[in-house]
C-alpha cells in the first residue's frame, strides 16, 4: 500500500541535524527536478525579499520564511515525519506509533511537496516555505512543473498494490494516476453528516477533513492492514469502524472515490 499525503503549512521551526543531502532523498529520479526548484527558490529568496514574498504568497508577518528559504542548503534538517506539524500530522501522531507501525509508515507514506516533489517520512529535509500552488518566475507553476518527472517516477513507486490518495487538489495536480495504477487507486473525501430540520445535510469541513484522514492512516498502520485494492480497502475501513460509501469508476483506468461519513467533529 502506498499512501499519498499532502504536506502541511505548519512545520517545525528549525532543523536539528546535518544539512541537506539531496542525494539521500527517496525517489532519486526526481533529483534533477528538485535541484532546479531548489536553485531557483534559494536564488529568489536571496536576491529580493519583497519579490520572494509576493511569489510565495507570504504576508509581512511571514517574511522570516524568506530568510529560511535562502539558507536551505546549509540549514539543519529533520525527518519529514517530524517536520510537518499540521492537523493531519497531529492526528497521525507518528512519534507514538509502535515499532512495527513505524516501519510500515516509513515504507508506505509519501508526502507531496512543491519543493521536493515527493518525499518519504524518513527523508531529512530543512524547514521551508514553497507550496505546490507557487509559480516561480523561471520554472512556472509548480503543479504543472512536477507532472513530467512524476509521470516517470510514480508508477514505479506505486508498485503493484493499493494507492490511497489523500492529497488536496493542489498537490493532486502534480501527479494523476493513470491506466492500471488508477484502477487500484482510491481517493478519499470526508463528509460531515448532520440532521437539519429532520433532513440529512452533508458538508466538507477542512480542519476536520484533515484530522480524520490522519486518524484513518494511523488506524491502517496500527492494524497492519494490507488491502490489495480499493474494494478490499472499503472492507478494512468498515472493519475499523468507519462509515464508508464507495463509488467504483464508471470507466476502466479511473480511480475509485470513497466517502468517509462522520457525524461528530473533533
Amino acid at each position: 500500500m502506498l499512501v499519498l499525503l499532502p504536506p502541511s503549512e505548519g512545520k517545525a521551526a528549525s532543523g536539528r541535524g546535518a544539512s541537506l543531502k539531496p542525494e539521500s532523498l527517496s525517489l532519486p529520479g526526481l533529483a534533477p527536478a528538485r535541484a532546479a526548484v531548489l536553485d531557483e527558490l534559494v536564488e529568489l529568496c536571496r536576491a529580493d525579499e519583497e519579490k520572494a514574498r509576493e511569489v510565495l504568497g507570504l504576508s509581512m508577518g511571514l517574511a522570516g520564511e524568506v530568510g529560511k528559504n535562502a539558507e536551505l542548503r546549509t540549514a539543519g534538517t529533520r525527518p519529514a515525519g517530524e517536520l510537518y506539524t499540521g492537523v493531519l500530522y497531529d492526528a497521525l501522531d507518528l512519534a507514538s506509533l509502535e515499532a512495527d507501525a513505524r516501519r510500515r509508515a516509513a515504507k508506505s507514506l509519501l508526502v507531496f511537496s512543491g519543493l521536493w516533489g515527493a518525499v518519504r517520512i524518513g527523508d531529512r529535509i530543512p524547514p521551508y516555505r514553497c507550496s505546490m500552488g507557487v509559480k516561480l518566475p523561471g520554472l512556472g507553476a509548480l503543479g504543472a512543473y512536477w507532472r513530467a518527472p512524476m509521470e516517470t517516477v510514480m508508477p514505479e513507486a506505486a508498485g503493484s498494490g493499493l494507492v490511497l490518495d489523500l492529497r488536496s487538489s493542489a498537490y493532486a495536480a502534480a501527479w494523476k494516476p493513470a491506466g492500471e495504477v488508477a484502477a487500484r487507486t482510491a481517493g478519499v473525501r470526508v463528509l460531515h453528516s448532520q440532521l437539519v430540520g429532520g433532513v440529512e445535510k452533508r458538508s466538507v469541513v477542512s480542519h476536520f477533513n484533515k484530522a480524520t484522514k490522519g486518524r484513518l492512516v494511523r488506524d491502517l498502520l496500527v492494524a497492519g492492514a494490507r488491502p490489495k485494492g480499493p474494494a478490499q480497502l472499503v472492507e478494512v475501513l468498515r472493519d475499523l469502524g468507519y462509515a464508508v460509501e464507495a463509488e467504483a469508476p464508471a470507466r476502466a483506468g479511473r480511480p475509485w472515490s470513497l466517502d468517509v461519513v462522520v457525524t461528530e467533529i473533533h
